[in-house]
Protein backbone atom coordinates (compact mmCIF):
# COMPACT_ATOMS: atom_id res chain seq x y z
CA UNK A 1 0.00 0.00 0.00
CA UNK A 2 1.43 3.62 -1.07
CA UNK A 3 -0.24 6.87 -0.21
CA UNK A 4 -3.16 5.37 1.09
CA UNK A 5 -3.74 3.32 -2.19
CA UNK A 6 -4.13 -0.25 -2.42
CA UNK A 7 -2.59 -2.20 -5.87
CA UNK A 8 -3.41 -5.51 -6.40
CA UNK A 9 -0.39 -7.55 -7.23
CA UNK A 10 -2.04 -9.52 -10.45
CA UNK A 11 -3.69 -6.67 -12.80
CA UNK A 12 -1.75 -3.58 -10.76
CA UNK A 13 -5.12 -1.71 -10.37
CA UNK A 14 -4.79 0.97 -7.82
CA UNK A 15 -8.11 2.00 -5.53
CA UNK A 16 -7.83 4.26 -2.29
CA UNK A 17 -8.50 2.31 1.01
CA UNK A 18 -11.85 4.66 1.52
CA UNK A 19 -13.32 3.48 -2.01
CA UNK A 20 -16.66 2.69 -1.25
CA UNK A 21 -16.93 3.82 2.49
CA UNK A 22 -18.67 7.28 3.99
CA UNK A 23 -14.94 8.40 3.67
CA UNK A 24 -14.23 8.46 -0.09
CA UNK A 25 -12.76 11.50 -1.42
CA UNK A 26 -13.20 13.57 1.59
CA UNK A 27 -11.28 16.45 2.56
CA UNK A 28 -11.37 15.97 6.29
CA UNK A 29 -8.51 13.66 7.71
CA UNK A 30 -10.11 10.08 9.08
CA UNK A 31 -8.99 11.26 12.21
CA UNK A 32 -10.96 14.07 12.54
CA UNK A 33 -13.65 11.74 11.31
CA UNK A 34 -13.24 9.55 14.35
CA UNK A 35 -13.13 11.83 16.47
CA UNK A 36 -16.45 13.32 14.92
CA UNK A 37 -18.18 9.90 15.06
CA UNK A 38 -16.85 9.74 19.44
CA UNK A 39 -18.29 13.01 19.64
CA UNK A 40 -21.89 12.30 17.94
CA UNK A 41 -22.29 8.57 19.74
CA UNK A 42 -20.88 10.14 23.58
CA UNK A 43 -23.38 12.62 23.47
CA UNK A 44 -26.83 11.21 24.99
CA UNK A 45 -28.95 14.06 22.63
CA UNK A 46 -26.48 13.69 20.21
CA UNK A 47 -24.88 17.00 18.69
CA UNK A 48 -26.22 19.54 15.91
CA UNK A 49 -23.49 20.62 12.70
CA UNK A 50 -22.70 24.58 14.77
CA UNK A 51 -21.73 22.40 17.77
CA UNK A 52 -19.67 19.90 15.66
CA UNK A 53 -17.98 23.02 13.58
CA UNK A 54 -17.16 24.77 16.94
CA UNK A 55 -15.93 21.33 19.09
CA UNK A 56 -13.49 20.07 16.27
CA UNK A 57 -12.40 23.89 14.69
CA UNK A 58 -13.82 22.71 10.74
CA UNK A 59 -13.29 25.17 8.10
CA UNK A 60 -16.84 25.86 7.47
CA UNK A 61 -20.69 25.19 9.08
CA UNK A 62 -21.40 23.24 5.53
CA UNK A 63 -18.43 20.69 6.21
CA UNK A 64 -19.84 19.74 9.79
CA UNK A 65 -23.42 19.66 8.28
CA UNK A 66 -22.48 17.43 5.71
CA UNK A 67 -20.08 15.07 8.14
CA UNK A 68 -23.20 14.77 10.19
CA UNK A 69 -25.33 13.85 7.69
CA UNK A 70 -22.92 11.33 6.21
CA UNK A 71 -22.96 10.00 9.53
CA UNK A 72 -26.56 9.51 10.43
CA UNK A 73 -26.20 7.80 6.72
CA UNK A 74 -24.18 5.09 7.96
CA UNK A 75 -26.59 4.44 11.13
CA UNK A 76 -28.97 2.76 8.93
CA UNK A 77 -27.37 -1.03 8.34
CA UNK A 78 -28.04 -2.47 5.26
CA UNK A 79 -30.29 -5.46 5.65
CA UNK A 80 -31.21 -4.83 9.56
CA UNK A 81 -33.48 -7.05 10.91
CA UNK A 82 -37.38 -6.15 10.97
CA UNK A 83 -39.31 -5.98 14.39
CA UNK A 84 -41.11 -9.52 15.39
CA UNK A 85 -43.84 -9.95 18.14
CA UNK A 86 -46.65 -7.60 18.84
CA UNK A 87 -45.84 -3.65 17.31
CA UNK A 88 -47.93 -0.43 17.53
CA UNK A 89 -48.14 1.30 14.33
CA UNK A 90 -49.11 5.02 13.91
CA UNK A 91 -48.20 8.58 12.47
CA UNK A 92 -47.58 11.87 13.45
CA UNK A 93 -46.69 14.67 12.39
CA UNK A 94 -43.57 16.42 12.82
CA UNK A 95 -43.08 20.22 11.86
CA UNK A 96 -44.30 23.92 13.09
CA UNK A 97 -47.58 24.63 14.50
CA UNK A 98 -50.46 25.13 11.51
CA UNK A 99 -54.08 26.29 12.57
CA UNK A 100 -56.38 24.36 10.88
CA UNK A 101 -57.35 20.93 10.00
CA UNK A 102 -57.63 17.89 12.03
CA UNK A 103 -55.15 15.11 13.40
CA UNK A 104 -54.23 14.21 10.16
CA UNK A 105 -54.34 17.11 7.93
CA UNK A 106 -50.75 17.53 6.92
CA UNK A 107 -49.96 21.17 5.26
CA UNK A 108 -46.50 22.05 5.60
CA UNK A 109 -45.88 19.70 7.88
CA UNK A 110 -44.06 16.41 7.77
CA UNK A 111 -46.01 12.79 8.20
CA UNK A 112 -43.84 10.22 9.88
CA UNK A 113 -44.56 6.72 10.48
CA UNK A 114 -43.57 4.85 13.79
CA UNK A 115 -43.41 1.22 14.33
CA UNK A 116 -42.90 0.68 18.06
CA UNK A 117 -42.03 -2.61 19.43
CA UNK A 118 -43.81 -3.81 22.71
CA UNK A 119 -41.20 -5.25 25.16
CA UNK A 120 -43.50 -6.24 28.34
CA UNK A 121 -44.63 -2.86 29.54
CA UNK A 122 -42.02 -1.01 28.01
CA UNK A 123 -40.75 -0.34 24.18
CA UNK A 124 -38.37 -2.34 22.27
CA UNK A 125 -36.91 -1.38 19.42
CA UNK A 126 -38.67 1.37 16.66
CA UNK A 127 -38.93 1.68 13.10
CA UNK A 128 -39.80 5.29 11.42
CA UNK A 129 -39.64 6.91 8.08
CA UNK A 130 -41.25 9.84 6.55
CA UNK A 131 -44.41 9.01 4.13
CA UNK A 132 -45.85 11.57 1.51
CA UNK A 133 -49.83 10.59 2.85
CA UNK A 134 -51.69 7.55 5.11
CA UNK A 135 -52.51 6.47 1.95
CA UNK A 136 -52.22 2.02 1.95
CA UNK A 137 -49.88 2.41 -0.40
CA UNK A 138 -47.30 4.53 1.74
CA UNK A 139 -47.94 2.98 5.37
CA UNK A 140 -48.27 -0.76 3.88
CA UNK A 141 -45.04 -1.18 2.34
CA UNK A 142 -43.77 0.57 5.63
CA UNK A 143 -44.47 -1.56 7.27
CA UNK A 144 -43.52 -4.69 5.28
CA UNK A 145 -40.10 -3.20 5.00
CA UNK A 146 -40.33 -2.40 9.09
CA UNK A 147 -42.27 -5.56 10.47
CA UNK A 148 -41.75 -9.51 9.91
CA UNK A 149 -44.77 -11.16 8.81
CA UNK A 150 -46.64 -13.43 10.94
CA UNK A 151 -46.19 -10.33 13.82
CA UNK A 152 -48.78 -8.85 15.19
CA UNK A 153 -49.64 -5.13 14.19
CA UNK A 154 -51.78 -3.32 16.71
CA UNK A 155 -52.67 -0.04 14.80
CA UNK A 156 -55.81 2.49 15.33
CA UNK A 157 -59.03 2.75 12.81
CA UNK A 158 -57.65 3.86 9.77
CA UNK A 159 -58.88 2.47 7.12
CA UNK A 160 -55.24 2.58 5.34
CA UNK A 161 -54.57 -0.36 7.27
CA UNK A 162 -56.95 -2.53 6.28
CA UNK A 163 -54.85 -4.72 4.01
CA UNK A 164 -52.33 -5.94 7.37
CA UNK A 165 -53.76 -8.97 7.51
CA UNK A 166 -53.72 -9.95 3.53
CA UNK A 167 -50.25 -8.83 3.82
CA UNK A 168 -48.83 -11.68 6.13
CA UNK A 169 -49.82 -9.81 9.39
CA UNK A 170 -52.21 -10.50 12.52
CA UNK A 171 -53.80 -7.10 12.49
CA UNK A 172 -55.10 -5.75 15.81
CA UNK A 173 -57.50 -2.33 15.74
CA UNK A 174 -56.80 -0.83 19.16
CA UNK A 175 -58.68 2.40 18.31
CA UNK A 176 -61.84 3.12 16.49
CA UNK A 177 -62.38 6.77 15.70
CA UNK A 178 -60.69 10.10 15.85
CA UNK A 179 -59.62 10.28 19.07
CA UNK A 180 -55.86 11.24 19.83
CA UNK A 181 -56.52 10.57 24.10
CA UNK A 182 -57.74 7.59 23.27
CA UNK A 183 -55.06 6.45 20.94
CA UNK A 184 -52.33 7.76 23.19
CA UNK A 185 -53.65 5.34 25.84
CA UNK A 186 -54.24 2.01 23.52
CA UNK A 187 -50.60 2.54 21.61
CA UNK A 188 -49.10 4.04 24.56
CA UNK A 189 -45.62 3.30 23.09
CA UNK A 190 -45.59 4.48 19.88
CA UNK A 191 -47.04 8.22 21.02
CA UNK A 192 -44.35 7.81 23.70
CA UNK A 193 -41.84 7.39 20.84
CA UNK A 194 -43.39 10.44 18.79
CA UNK A 195 -43.31 12.83 21.92
CA UNK A 196 -39.73 11.73 22.42
CA UNK A 197 -38.77 12.45 18.71
CA UNK A 198 -40.41 16.00 18.89
CA UNK A 199 -38.33 16.64 22.03
CA UNK A 200 -35.41 15.83 20.45
CA UNK A 201 -35.59 17.91 17.83
CA UNK A 202 -36.61 20.41 19.40
CA UNK A 203 -34.08 20.25 21.98
CA UNK A 204 -30.95 19.02 20.05
CA UNK A 205 -31.22 20.86 16.69
CA UNK A 206 -34.46 24.20 17.75
CA UNK A 207 -36.63 22.42 15.26
CA UNK A 208 -34.49 23.80 12.51
CA UNK A 209 -35.02 20.41 10.65
CA UNK A 210 -36.67 20.82 6.66
CA UNK A 211 -39.00 17.81 5.78
CA UNK A 212 -36.84 17.10 3.03
CA UNK A 213 -34.02 16.45 5.20
CA UNK A 214 -35.80 15.04 8.50
CA UNK A 215 -35.68 11.08 6.81
CA UNK A 216 -31.53 12.04 8.02
CA UNK A 217 -32.73 12.51 11.61
CA UNK A 218 -34.77 9.77 11.77
CA UNK A 219 -32.19 7.46 11.60
CA UNK A 220 -30.09 9.41 13.86
CA UNK A 221 -32.94 9.18 16.37
CA UNK A 222 -33.62 5.42 15.79
CA UNK A 223 -29.93 4.52 16.01
CA UNK A 224 -29.68 6.05 19.62
CA UNK A 225 -32.86 4.95 21.06
CA UNK A 226 -32.73 1.16 19.64
CA UNK A 227 -28.85 0.89 21.67
CA UNK A 228 -30.11 3.53 24.44
CA UNK A 229 -29.48 0.53 27.45
CA UNK A 230 -26.37 0.41 26.05
CA UNK A 231 -23.28 0.46 29.05
CA UNK A 232 -21.07 1.29 27.24
CA UNK A 233 -20.26 4.29 24.59
CA UNK A 234 -16.96 2.74 22.87
CA UNK A 235 -19.66 0.26 21.54
CA UNK A 236 -21.58 2.57 20.16
CA UNK A 237 -18.46 4.00 18.46
CA UNK A 238 -17.10 0.45 17.22
CA UNK A 239 -20.94 -0.29 15.92
CA UNK A 240 -20.80 3.30 14.05
CA UNK A 241 -17.57 2.94 12.76
CA UNK A 242 -18.50 -0.76 11.37
CA UNK A 243 -21.31 1.03 9.40
CA UNK A 244 -19.19 3.77 7.68
CA UNK A 245 -17.17 1.44 6.38
CA UNK A 246 -20.44 -0.88 4.80
CA UNK A 247 -22.06 2.40 3.36
CA UNK A 248 -21.59 3.79 -0.05
CA UNK A 249 -20.21 7.44 -0.06
CA UNK A 250 -22.35 9.97 -0.96
CA UNK A 251 -22.01 13.50 -2.48
CA UNK A 252 -22.51 16.62 -0.85
CA UNK A 253 -24.66 17.54 -4.10
CA UNK A 254 -26.84 14.37 -3.46
CA UNK A 255 -27.16 14.80 0.67
CA UNK A 256 -28.41 18.31 -0.42
CA UNK A 257 -30.94 17.62 -2.69
CA UNK A 258 -32.71 15.12 -0.51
Amino acid sequence: MEGGLVKCHACGYQASVTAGTIFHRSHLPLRTWFRAMWWVTNQKQGVSALGLHRLLGLGSYKTAWSCLHKLRRAMVRPGRDGLSGKIEVDETLVGGVEKGGGRRHIGNKALVVIAAQVDGRGIGRIRMRRVPDNSADSLLSFVKEAVKPGSVVLTDGLASYAGLKEAGFRHKVKVRGPNPERASKLLPRVHRVASLLKRWLLGTHQGAVSREQLDYYLDEFTFRFNRRTSRSRGKLFYRLVDQAVSVEPVPFSKLAAS
